[in-house]
């Protein structure tokens, strides 16, 4: 009996150890509680204290630890940097894998146009001091002011970057979006170089808030953790009034025309449908796409997307890709079929403004014009649609 205890003891004893040594591997949900934390968050020696709780994004985790340093995982790609406080030591035997970033963050160089939006609100575009778009290629106001005073420079779009310029003004991290999936090969020079590169996945998140959500990311990265829970409780309170308020039983369609004479329209999946139901409508493709797929976009061919919208109460034309539409005129000379469509002959046409992709903090704002579009609410008083005559 003796030796059975002891071996069952030894048992125990070894399954609790493999269980301490994984936990050393990659976070795990930010939900995680704080009693958990010395098993499962352990960290080069790190005291792990809470994790940030998120209510709708997917894609990253925020994990604090004793001393101000902060775990930041996009959960994509796994990639993992931590944060030290500026007079904090590098802890030793960190995961190679780990990228590490001490305050305060500066020199950054910022390809992920629609984060800007997220550091203006976060009073940080001075940390930014490359940027992937040229000075008319910004609608924020912040990004526009300091590229004209010689503050923010131009270093490349996200395909072909200025290595020399960010090599010689001491660029501390790129922000890339997904685009740069298709530009493989400058991640790999960044690395040469030894620019470690993040990826914000906000695109990928299935829910509206969720894309907002992010601006705890970043607020967590600059160490604005407050303001950026300040900043998304007034988009959930936006959200909750216009989702509250009257329901309707209208259907919206939300579409551009491609240059080469296709619609692209967004799958069922897609966070712009959710807006559209938020709103208290109903998206006029309810079946459309793959739901296991990432993509957020469908192009169709036009008779395809005449049969679906034909009978639809709402056209919303997004501006954002090609510049916009001015009339119903000039969507009618884009598409000449549409002019049979119900939306066209009642009047019913609107168009998104042209900075709304650059405007991450759009989404409580635009349910909100949604929702007034649909119940007759005051035109004036909206921020991102406008009605075309």
């Amino acid at each position: 009996m003796g030796r059975r205890l002891l071996s069952t003891i030894m048992g125990c004893l070894l399954c609790i150890g493999l269980l301490g040594l994984s936990g050393c591997g990659s976070p795990s949900s930010a939900s995680v509680s704080v009693s958990q934390g010395a098993g499962t968050k352990a960290l080069a020696g790190l005291e792990y204290t809470d994790s940030v709780p998120l209510s709708y994004a997917e894609n990253f985790t925020i994990d604090h630890y004793k001393g101000g340093y902060t775990l930041l995982t996009t959960a994509m790609d796994d990639k993992r940097f931590l944060v030290v406080p500026e007079k904090g030591d590098v802890p030793s035997g960190l995961p190679e894998d780990i990228v590490v970033l001490r305050r305060p963050i500066q020199d950054l160089y910022l390809v992920a146009s629609s984060v800007m939006d997220l550091f203006s609100a976060l009073d940080s575009v001075d940390t930014i001091r490359f940027s992937g778009l040229k000075e008319d290629g910004w609608y924020i106001a912040d990004a526009k002011n300091a590229m004209a005073a010689g503050k923010l420079l131009y270093a490349g779009k996200y395909s072909q970057p200025d290595y020399e310029l960010l090599l010689s003004k001491g660029c501390t991290l790129a922000i890339e979006n997904r685009m740069i999936s298709h530009a493989p090969e400058v991640l790999e020079k960044l690395q040469q170089f030894s620019i470690p590169a993040m990826i914000e996945y906000s695109s990928y998140e299935s829910h509206p808030l969720g894309r907002v959500e992010w601006v705890k990311f970043f607020g967590a990265l600059l160490g604005k953790e407050a303001k950026a829970q300040q900043i998304f409780n007034e988009q959930v309170s936006l959200v909750e009034q216009s989702s509250k308020g009257e329901t309707t039983d209208k259907t919206v369609a939300f579409f551009f025309i491609t240059s080469n004479g296709l619609v692209q329209v967004r799958q069922s999946n897609d966070y712009v449908p959710k807006m559209i139901s938020l709103a208290g409508g109903r998206y006029a493709f309810p079946n459309l796409g793959d739901s296991n797929t990432k993509r957020s976009t469908i192009n169709l061919q036009v008779e395809e997307f005449y049969q679906g919208v034909k009978d639809c109460d709402y056209f919303i034309y997004n501006s954002s890709i090609d510049g916009g539409i001015e009339s119903v005129a000039s969507l009618l000379q884009k598409c000449p079929v549409l002019k049979e469509c119900k939306a066209v002959k009642e009047g019913n046409v609107w168009c998104t403004t042209n900075d709304l992709y650059q405007q991450s903090l759009s989404t409580g704002y635009l349910i909100s014009d949604m929702h007034k579009m649909l119940t007759g609410g005051d035109e004036n008083t909206m921020r991102y649609l406008f009605h075309l005559s």
